[in-house]
């Protein structure tokens, strides 16, 4: 469907220093395929995006779309943006248009269709992504996650043959991050040909053919999600997709400022989109911390999230001990933090003893 070949793009400054953020980029996209663009900020994957569909034109090399050079001079570059929709980060709905409006407009305008059959099409679209109730309302009404479902809704009236998705959850509040994704992997169950540009790497494990590896404006690594989470070949790789989230606290006694902890928390919990695990991890730290305070020792605590496994866990050590504290170890304690908790790991390690309590 898609082939890329030696495509790059720089960007030439008034002072006459230049910036090359695309690389000799090179792959093939084929119909029906998922595919999840990853990497650091700033390695070229938004600007990739933007290449595909000329909103942001190569300086060089070509993007063959269905057999024609989408680069070359004369290219109908309406007739491609209805071929390839984009799905932004920040919504761009029309704000002074009513939900049912905003997916009827782009219809009736460019394909010329009936406001009759685009209102048909849009309410069924509008259904298909749960928001048909929203019809008749205005976008400044709606929440982030479902603006960002609105705007999926207006671009599927295009009956797009691929849709180029740039971060769609990155502007949006942590609750709501998981009902933009449910969307999206129905349009991947589907066979949707898809584009996505995401730190959602749980997501993009799940849903995608292949994945993309962005590093330093090439792509790095291409493969399955299985090649790129589970054996990835360069080290830039490994170290990306095994990043673990954490929040270390350091505990200096029976006066420390619990309150601030539980705020770091919720915090942290609502930025990786783990909050339903957040009043578990306070209620754990409740317990756990008092018991190591007793004798007014430095404590360090740290709560860490895989977004390879989706693993949370609490740490409590503290250096110097060779064993767990004896309350950690009574029954009955015990079997108040598995209540809490999936499993309890001890295990020593160069710094002190550790005990880890995975939610």
């Amino acid at each position: 469907m898609i082939t890329v070949n030696h495509l790059s793009k720089t960007y030439h400054n008034p002072d006459g220093r230049s910036l090359t953020v695309l690389k000799d980029i090179n792959c093939t996209i084929e119909k029906g395929e998922v595919i999840s663009i990853i990497g650091p900020s700033g390695t070229g994957k938004s600007t990739l995006l933007r290449a595909f569909n000329l909103l942001d034109p190569p300086t060089g090399g070509e993007i063959l779309f269905d057999g024609e050079n989408i680069l070359a001079k004369g290219y109908p570059v309406h007739k491609l943006r209805q071929k390839m929709g984009m799905v932004f980060q920040s919504f761009n709905l029309f704000e002074h248009m009513t939900v049912l409006e905003n997916v009827m407009y782009a219809p009736v305008k460019i394909l010329q269709k009936s406001k009759e059959e685009a209102q048909e099409e849009a309410i069924t679209l509008l259904r298909k992504v749960g928001l048909a109730e929203k019809a008749d309302v205005y976008p400044s009404s709606l929440s982030g996650g479902q603006k960002q479902r609105v705007a999926i809704a207006r671009c599927l009236a295009m009956r797009p043959q691929v849709i180029l998705f740039d971060e769609p959850t990155s502007a949006l509040d942590p609750t709501m991050v998981g009902e933009v994704l449910s969307v999206m992997r129905q349009l991947a169950a589907e066979g949707m040909t898809m584009l996505i540009v995401t730190h959602e790497m749980k997501f993009a494990r799940d849903v995608s053919t292949r994945i993309f590896f962005m590093y330093d404006g090439y792509i790095h690594e291409d493969g399955t999600p299985d090649q790129i989470f589970n054996h990835p070949k360069h080290s830039a790789t490994k170290s990306f997709v095994q990043r673990i989230r954490k929040e270390v606290f350091e505990v200096d006694g029976k006066d420390f400022d619990f309150l601030d902890m539980e705020t770091r928390i919720n915090r942290f919990c609502l930025k990786y989109n783990i909050a339903g695990r957040m009043e578990k991890a306070i209620e754990l730290c409740r317990l756990v911390v008092p018991v190591y305070t007793e004798t007014g020792d430095q404590l360090t605590v740290r709560i860490t999230y895989s977004e390879l496994s989706g693993e949370t866990a609490l740490d409590f050590m503290r250096e110097g001990d060779n064993q767990a504290p004896s309350s950690i170890k009574d029954h009955e304690f015990r079997g108040k933090l598995l209540s809490l908790c999936k499993n309890i790991i001890e295990e020593p390690t160069t710094r002190g003893f550790r005990v880890k309590l995975l939610l």
